[in-house]
């Protein structure tokens, strides 16, 4: 090896650097000595034929065949390109080696190259660097084996050749014989080699690979002498000194001074990231006074005394008093607590300079943080916030000021308000924010300065201290003057006092100018208590978040407990006549004199629920639970909450009015929000707001009456905290919850009426109102009962008249004779049973046509449209396709798998020439009213999800509906005037129909409802199941809890950090296991699209076609995405591929013909896009994932999807998110029995198959 490496090339030398040790390197050797200068290298003595073309070796030629046509010899008569030994000696002199050294051997009567030595020359040093040779390998030695030598030089230069241009298609340029050798056999070893960890031997340039593994086999080797040395050298001492190690006697060296090593004692300088991380552990997790030591008054006076002069302030040694029990442990808060920029001097480094100092390239970064930081917050925090929000400064500075107000807030939960607040909107035609920016401007002149239209500036003269005070105003997010401002500050002064005037001036802000122009008061409030604030700036644990990361609180650990929920909800002030109030009530009268509102009154007045308006407010005002009874089209829904907000509006307490109404589905929440918003002449986020998944639409302060799902209202619920204090704080600035359709007994409502039974015994002023479409209040009544007095109200229905037609009288009106009928059956009563059989329970769609056809030519010219009761969505596509072949009908489906726009369409009415037709499933039952619906086709089927906890077995299978929802669907049809309802079934069989369903929480399983008690603090969740309106199995509830302690959610019957995130996530259990295992591992993608799979269904549509050739060519395509890697897998990469296209700009005709010629649905492909983006919101709520995650921001996406490639870890966590449902097969033994031709293996006509699974016995399963 030369001393000094070739530089590469291309670049000028540069001067080496000794290499730091390197272990990444495997050297492989072939264990023999190397050969000293001028000693052959040559096997059994023959010279080098490093000369001549295709000429053999002095003492070979003799013994070879006379010399032929080389080229002919090689390639064959008709070959006119390059023989392998001139692309070889091409390559060598385009990288600048030497030429090829082919060692040639002579075995028999044949030549064998054996090996080729590369070397190289440095042009400058005049050295040259010989690499170990390169050998034919075992497997290819037969084939070396050539009649003469140029044959055998030839297929070593071939391989030579592939050795170090493997990366190249140099292939393409060699005789077919060396070409085919080059694709096959070689290509073969070079595989086996790399899997076996030899891919060294394949580099492009083996001169520097071999320097790089000398490099590393020499300071390795210098590395084990060393360590060997040292053992040596202790053994030694050891063996002379044992016991203590002490100075031998040998030496004459006089006994050491045992103190003045303290003066040898090294510094230990930190990094700035490492005493950061260092000292927002020590504030996060150090115990302060454990035991709850009092220093006495006498003492602590001392103490403050003495600490104070030694250069702290005195507030803060003050308040370092009060927490710590020592002088000792005193110093130490103070030291770790204490901004840098207040510490005496001596606690500092010599010439260390406190405040903001950072480098970088990035000049807009910079400067941001450096505003954000003259605030008086932390550099770290600054930046942190900086890139938390995608390099956004007003979000930067929202999101600090957010964490000095609420410090014991999550950082999630504060993210989440800023989302939610980001969505609100302003009309810039009537912005508060620019009306004050003009009276702002001519009330300051000169000190106001306005650098961008969301920013001022503003001078400030505080005389008590004769300091220059600049006061910074952003506009919030969110409805100004609804929420405060964000404003910094920008003085000389210490960063705790800026924060700290910064926290109290917001805070009184909240608390005095909320709902006002704001801006001069806070001003006038500054200038008047900064002198005081200078003085007593306060303790520094209130401004602890703004000063260090992770310091929300400094009390004693052993004292300490943050809050884990939402923000802090400011309790109801039932103070009438406040300004905001009467602001309220003046605009609220204003209103009711316009025409719109005249005109939306009369309408409202015509429903039942209106004659009872004064009924409903008096109840609601004098009973804890108001439980309203309605018939569809009674005006339940959407009138009695106006009620209820009118009434406070009136007695001027309409500040306070905050009514949340829950509804059972999306569309629900959206048709009433949209209605009520109508009826109020106002606009959707302004007075009357939503709140579904993944979509909000409020202001907060200015919504009053917000329509929800279920779920959302339990998810806030849920994530308040950890105790039951926490979920009561939750509903604190709630003044009324309605629950709607209680009657239909969700999971969901039986959970929300346990919990608000339990809250109501704490919040005496909350008023709850039950809405149920029937009769059956009672059962609610009792169960609300205990906790106060419980009010009735029954509504009317306003329904007009609606005809019964069943299946007998569809049968005769249509005409429809069934499968297989003559034209002349069915006439007599015999044929007509025959027909009624021929059709069967089940759902026939052609009739269903065939009843629409008959419906839309008995309403002739009258509109209307046909509501069509369907048990699921696969019916409702078959349906929809049985009618696509009428031209005059607008048909639509409804379910709640579609996207909210696309449920919105089934309300405006249909185009002009036609009949809407909208084919649902029982979301239309109740909740909603399509307003011009006049016929109903009844299937009366339903799907429903039934449990047995004994087999632990869940099945969703198709069966009746109740007569309770068969009448709510019938009702449909009497909206707007006298309708019909043509139901697919007998009489008889709706005298069989249940009359209601069972409750749901009796006929599902438990773990995700058992999870979520757990993540709110119950630790008895069988006893607080206990409680609900209808228990459920004790057996259920004990294998939900068994179940989740095998997932890992639950350990010693506590909530785990996993069970604490898939709480938190609105999916199936194990689903939302693997999305945190996905994010966790680097394979979020993949996670996110196995999850929506599972959600939905796979994409491939599987042939109707039973042949097995259709069969065969159906399983070939499918593992062309993903061969033997399991179905998922498979799923995956095909949707992945989908993906890839639609993001290349794919047209959509070319992405549905690429779907048909691989079997795919588009429409689940779509679906399985639309579920990615509900999971991928819900991580980001939960802070698991950054918010400003996205697949196009490159930064992002490789830090959380390295191994979306990787198989094997997908599979691996896939089989981890669904134990302990996994399970595996086993195979009986084959058996043989002996026959003429010998044993044949014998085909089991009833193989038993063994299924483990988990902490089970094997079970045997006989197919």
């Amino acid at each position: 090896m030369p001393k000094n490496a070739h530089p590469p090339r291309g670049k000028p030398a540069k001067k080496t650097v000794p290499p730091e040790e390197d272990t990444s390197f495997i050297v492989f050797g072939d264990g023999k000595p190397k050969k000293k200068k001028g000693e052959s290298s040559g096997g059994d003595g023959t010279q080098s034929d490093s000369k001549g073309k295709g000429k053999t070796a002095p003492g070979q030629s003799e013994d070879g065949p006379k010399k032929p046509d080389t080229r002919t010899l090689i390639a064959g008569a008709s070959w006119t390109g390059k023989l392998p030994v001139n692309l070889l000696s091409e390559h060598f002199q385009k990288q600048q080696w030497s030429k090829p050294d082919y060692r040639i051997r002579k075995d028999g009567d044949r030549h064998f190259a054996y090996a080729v030595v590369l070397s190289k020359m440095n042009q400058k040093t005049r050295e040259t660097t010989t690499l170990p040779p390169i050998k034919i390998p075992p497997e290819l030695e037969e084939q070396a084996h050539q009649p003469t030598a140029v044959e055998a030089r030839n297929f070593a230069a071939a391989y030579t050749l592939f050795r170090v241009a493997s990366a190249k298609n140099l292939h393409m340029m060699l005789p077919p014989t060396y070409k085919d050798l080059w694709k096959g056999q070689f290509t073969e070893l070079k595989k086996r080699d790399e899997q076996e960890g030899k891919g060294w031997m394949y580099e492009a340039d083996p001169f520097f690979g071999f320097a790089e593994r000398e490099k590393a086999r020499e300071s390795a080797a210098k590395a084990r002498e060393k360590r060997q040395k040292q053992q040596e050298e202790a053994q030694k001492a050891h063996n002379q000194q044992p016991g203590a190690a002490m100075p031998s006697a040998s030496t004459g060296a006089a006994p050491r001074n045992l103190m003045k090593g303290w003066e040898r004692v090294p510094k230990i300088e930190l990094g700035k990231k490492t005493r950061k991380e260092a000292e927002r552990l020590i504030r996060r997790d150090a115990v302060w006074n454990p035991n709850g030591v009092e220093i006495d008054a006498a003492t602590k006076l001392k103490l403050v005394d003495e600490i104070t002069d030694l250069g702290f302030r005195r507030s803060h040694v003050e308040e370092a008093a009060e927490i710590c029990k020592d002088r000792e442990e005193i110093i130490e808060w103070l030291l770790i607590h204490v901004p840098e920029d207040d510490l005496p001097s001596w606690s500092l480094p010599e010439g260390y300079v406190a405040g903001v100092s950072m480098a970088s390239s990035n000049l807009k970064r910079e400067g941001a943080v450096k505003r954000l930081a003259a605030a008086g917050y932390a550099l770290d925090l600054c930046e942190e916030a900086y890139d938390s929000q995608g390099g956004d400064e007003r979000k930067a500075a929202a999101l600090l000021q957010a964490r000095l107000l609420r410090p014991d807030d999550e950082d999630n939960i504060i993210t989440q308000d800023l989302v939610d607040l980001s969505i609100v909107d302003t009309d810039p035609e009537d912005d508060p924010w620019e009306v004050e920016m003009s009276s702002l401007e001519a009330i300051y002149d000169r000190l106001f300065t306005r650098p961008a239209p969301e920013l001022c500036r503003i001078e400030l003269d505080v005389k008590q201290q004769g300091k220059r005070l600049i006061l910074q105003v952003r506009k919030p997010f969110g409805p100004y003057p609804a929420v405060v401002p964000i404003i910094t500050f920008e003085a000389a002064i210490p960063a705790y006092i800026r924060l700290s005037i910064i926290r109290q001036a917001l805070l009184h802000a909240e608390s005095n100018f909320i709902g006002m122009p704001m801006i001069y008061d806070i001003v006038d409030w500054i200038q008047t208590n900064a002198g005081d604030i200078f003085q007593n700036p306060g303790r520094l644990t209130d401004v602890s978040a703004g000063l260090a990361a992770a310091d929300h609180s400094s009390e004693p650990q052993s004292q300490k407990r943050r809050a884990k929920g939402g923000r802090a909800r400011r309790p109801i002030d039932w103070t009438p006549a406040t300004p905001p109030s009467q602001r309220i009530l003046t605009e609220w009268q204003a209103k009711q004199g316009s025409a719109a509102q005249q005109k939306m009154m009369a309408a409202r007045q015509s429903l039942p629920a209106w004659r009872l308006r004064e009924e409903i407010v008096h109840t609601v005002n004098n009973c804890k639970v108001t439980i309203i009874s309605g018939e569809t089209g009674s005006g339940k829904s959407t009138q009695s909450v106006q009620f209820v907000l009118d009434d406070l509006i009136q007695r001027q307490l309409g500040a306070v009015a905050n009514i949340i109404c829950t509804q059972p589905r999306r569309i629900s929440a959206l048709g009433l929000a949209d209605r009520v918003a109508d009826e109020r002449c106002s606009q959707v986020g302004d007075e009357i707001g939503y709140t579904i998944r993944g979509e909000s639409k409020q202001k907060p302060g200015v919504t009053k009456i917000t329509f929800v799902t279920t779920g959302v209202l339990l998810r806030r619920l849920q994530t308040s905290g950890g105790n039951a204090d926490d979920v009561v704080a939750a509903l604190a600035d709630v003044s009324h919850v309605v629950v709607d359709e209680v009657h239909e007994r969700s999971l969901d409502t039986d959970f929300l009426l346990v919990l608000l039974r339990q809250i109501l015994r704490t919040r005496k002023d909350l008023k709850v109102i039950l809405m149920s479409a029937t009769l059956d209040a009672a059962v609610f009544e009792a169960y609300f009962k205990e906790v106060g007095p419980v009010g009735r109200v029954e509504i009317e229905g306003r329904t007009h008249p609606v005809t019964d037609y069943y299946i007998d009288d569809i049968l005769h009106f249509t005409g429809f004779k069934g499968y297989g009928m003559g034209e002349d059956d069915a006439t007599d009563e015999k044929s007509f049973s025959a027909n009624l059989r021929s059709i069967g329970f089940g759902i026939n769609y052609d009739l269903i046509a065939e009843t629409v056809r008959y419906i839309d030519r008995q309403l002739g010219e009258k509109d209307g449209g046909i509501l069509i009761f369907l048990p699921g969505t696969m019916e409702i596509d078959r349906t929809l396709q049985a009618l696509s072949h009428f031209v005059n009908l607008h048909a639509l489906p409804l379910h709640a798998s579609l996207m909210p726009v696309e449920q919105k369409r089934v309300f405006p009415p249909a185009p002009h020439g036609k009949r809407k037709v909208i084919a649902c499933t029982n979301v239309a039952e109740t909740s909603i009213t399509i307003e011009d619906i006049v016929a109903v086709i009844d299937t009366g089927r339903v799907k429903e999800t039934s449990y047995d906890p004994q087999n632990n077995m869940v099945r969703l299978a198709e069966t009746w509906a109740s007569r309770a929802a068969c009448k709510q669907r019938r009702g449909r049809a009497g909206r707007v005037r006298a309708g019909d309802c043509y139901k697919m079934y007998t009489r008889n069989a709706e005298a069989k129909m249940m009359e209601r369903p069972d409750p749901e929480i009796r006929r599902v399983p438990l773990e995700q409802m058992c999870l979520s008690i757990k993540s709110m603090g119950v630790q008895d969740v069988s006893g607080f199941l206990a409680s609900a309106l209808a228990p459920p199995e004790s057996t259920a509830v004990e294998g939900a809890i068994r179940l989740l302690s095998q997932m890992g959610a639950i350990t010693d019957n506590e909530l785990t950090a996993l069970g604490r995130h898939m709480s938190m996530i609105p999916a199936d259990l194990r689903l939302g296991k693997l999305l945190v295992y996905g994010a966790t591992f680097g394979c979020l993608d993949a996670a996110l699209t196995i999850a929506s799979v599972l959600t939905a269904r796979s994409p491939f549509l599987t042939p109707r076609e039973r042949d097995q050739e259709t069969r065969n060519e159906f399983d070939r395509l499918r593992a062309s995405f993903s061969n033997n890697q399991g179905d998922l897998l498979v799923d995956l990469r095909a949707y992945e591929q989908w993906a890839a296209q639609r993001s290349k700009g794919a047209s959509t005709r070319d992405l549905r013909f690429w779907c048909q010629e691989n079997r795919l649905s588009p429409n689940t492909l779509f679906d399985i896009a639309s579920n990615r983006t509900q999971y991928l919101s819900s991580l980001k709520e939960i802070s698991f994932i950054p918010t400003h995650y996205s697949s196009a921001n490159p930064a992002t996406h490789s830090t959380y999807n390295k191994h979306n490639a990787n198989d094997a870890l997908l599979r691996a966590l896939i089989a981890g998110a669904f134990n302990p449902q996994i399970a595996r097969i086993q195979l009986p033994d084959k058996k043989f029995a002996a026959g003429i031709a010998g044993a044949v293996e014998l085909d089991p006509s009833a193989p038993r198959d063994q299924i483990f699974q988990p902490r089970q016995r094997p079970r045997i399963c006989a197919s």
